[in-house]
C-alpha cells in the first residue's frame, strides 16, 4: 500500500516542475525508489549543515531507516553536538556581508566564531565538550583500547555525561539518532576539525599517544568491508557539497574494483549531488555526474542527479518527501 504524501511533498510535485526545482524532484523520487527496490543509501554531509540545523529532520530520517552510512566532515559530526549542548550561546549575525574585519576580530575577542550568519560561542561548545571527550580518550588509551573518531563521540553520547547541558530537543540531533542506531558514520579528514585539532594538542603535550584514534586508512577499510557486505541490491549515494566527505568514499569502489581487483565490486547504484560550486576546470565539486562514470565510480545507466542549488534549502526538502511530509 503506497504512503499518502503531505502537503510539502504534494507542494514540490505541483510546482517544482523546470530546471533545479525538477531535478529536486527526480532526485527525491529516485532515492525513494531505492529504498523501495532494497537499496542502501549513503549521505554524506560536507558545509555547515549541523550548524544549519539539519539535524531537525535528518535525525528522523536516520530513525526512519531512510540513511544506513553516512560520511561527514569532523565539523559536521562535533557541531551537532555543540549545537546539543550550547544551542542558545549561539549568536546570529544576519548582517555578516557588512562586517569590517575589526567587526571580525571583535567576535573573536568575544569567543565567537563565525560560520556565515551564525557564531559558534568557544567557550560553551568547544570547551564543554573538552573536558568529557578528553576523559574518553584517555580511558581507551589507559585500557590499549583504540576507536574511530566517532565511536568516541558515541561513547560521550550515549554515556549520559552532557544530559545536564542540552538545550535542544534531544530527538533534533541527528548524531543523537546516529548512536542511538549505531549507524556507521565514515569522517574523513578528522583531523581538521576543533576535536581534531584538540586531540592534535593532547599529543603535542605527550598526554596522548596519536595511535589511541584509528586512522583514515581504517575509515577505508571499514568501508570497503561495509561496502562488500551490502551492496547486494546497490547503494546509492547521497551528497550534500562537495570536497572529503564526498570524494573519500565515493572512491571505495573503483579502490575494491581495480585496487583490490574484485571485478564483480558494483558501482553505486544511485547518485545525486546538491552544490552550489559552478562546473569548472578540475573541479571536483563541479563536476557533473558522468565525469565520475571515468574513474569507475558510476555506470552508464546509474541514476545521477546534480542540483545546483544551496543544500540548507534543498536537502529539508528532499528528506521531507523522503518522510512522506
Amino acid at each position: 500500500m503506497t504512503k499518502t504524501k503531505g502537503p510539502i511533498s504534494n507542494f514540490i510535485e505541483k510546482y517544482y516542475l523546470h530546471f533545479n526545482a525538477a531535478a529536486l524532484v527526480d532526485a527525491a523520487k529516485g532515492y525513494e525508489d531505492q529504498l523501495n527496490n532494497g537499496a542502501k543509501m549513503l549521505v554524506s554531509l560536507a558545509g555547515a549543515m549541523s550548524t544549519a540545523e539539519i539535524g531537525k529532520i535528518f535525525a528522523e530520517v536516520i530513525r526512519q531507516d531512510k540513511v544506513q552510512i553516512i560520511s561527514c566532515t569532523g565539523a559536521n559530526l562535533e557541531e551537532d553536538v555543540m549545537n546539543l549542548v550550547a544551542h542558545s550561546h549561539y549568536k546570529r549575525v544576519p548582517n555578516y556581508r557588512d562586517l569590517t574585519p575589526q567587526d571580525e576580530r571583535d567576535l573573536l575577542e568575544k569567543g565567537l566564531n563565525r560560520v556565515t550568519d551564525t557564531c559558534i560561542p568557544e567557550e560553551e561548545a568547544f570547551r564543554r565538550l573538552q573536558e568529557h571527550i578528553f576523559k574518553i580518550w584517555k580511558d581507551a588509551e589507559d585500557a590499549g583500547e583504540r576507536y574511530l573518531p566517532h565511536e568516541y563521540m558515541y561513547k560521550m553520547l550515549l554515556s549520559g555525561v552532557l544530559e545536564e547541558y542540552y538545550e535542544i530537543d534531544l530527538k533534533d540531533s541527528w548524531m543523537y539518532a546516529a548512536a542511538e542506531k549505531n549507524l556507521p558514520i565514515i569522517c574523513p579528514g578528522w583531523e581538521d576539525s576543533t576535536m581534531g585539532n584538540i586531540f592534535a594538542s593532547y599529543v603535542l603535550k605527550g598526554e596522548l599517544k596519536a595511535s589511541t584514534m584509528k586512522s583514515g586508512i581504517e575509515y577505508m577499510t571499514f568501508l570497503a568491508d561495509w561496502y562488500t557486505e551490502n551492496s547486494k541490491n546497490g547503494i546509492g549515494f547521497f551528497q550534500i557539497g562537495g570536497g572529503i566527505a564526498g570524494d573519500f568514499p565515493i572512491c571505495v569502489v573503483p579502490m575494491l574494483y581495480q585496487d583490490m581487483e574484485r571485478t564483480d565490486t558494483p558501482f553505486w547504484s544511485y547518485f545525486c549531488q546538491i552544490s552550489d560550486s559552478t562546473t569548472s576546470y578540475g573541479s571536483y565539486s563541479g563536476a557533473v555526474p558522468n565525469e565520475k562514470i571515468t574513474w569507475g565510480k558510476l555506470d552508464i545507466n546509474t541514476p545521477k542527479f546534480i542540483i545546483e542549488s544551496d543544500a540548507t534549502i534543498v536537502a529539508p526538502l528532499i528528506f521531507a518527501y523522503l518522510l512522506d511530509q
